[in-house]
């Protein structure tokens, strides 16, 4: 699963969320129109770059460290820089098809 994951730029298909279980492809896809997606890309080495919708409807990087957490689990932490840090952990509930479904999981579940 994780070299599935990593290198690779993963943008958020919203409208094919489930209820609490979020649905990335990858940037690649053929997306319906929309005012800007969020995602983010797994580096070797621990590295994560987020991409959050800028105030100018670009995206916009926040570097951060993600870890793998057992075998379908990564803890993701970004800095805050000028904004409060974030820390959290998502499951991978499925990765086929490049279609990837996480649930972020609440703080007592880390």
């Amino acid at each position: 699963m994780e070299s599935e994951l990593i290198g690779k730029t993963w943008l958020h298909s919203y409208e094919e969320d489930e209820g609490d279980v979020m649905v990335y492809r990858l940037n690649s896809y053929d997306f319906p129109p929309s005012r800007g997606r969020t995602g983010f890309e797994l580096e070797k080495g621990g590295v994560l770059k987020q991409y959050d919708i800028a105030p100018t409807d670009g995206l916009e990087e926040h570097v951060g460290k993600w870890e793998k957490v057992g075998d379908d689990k990564v803890h993701i932490y970004i800095k805050g820089n000028g904004q409060p840090a974030q820390s959290y952990t998502v499951e991978v509930v499925s990765l086929k098809d490049d279609i990837l479904k996480l649930k972020k999981l609440p703080s007592s579940d880390q």
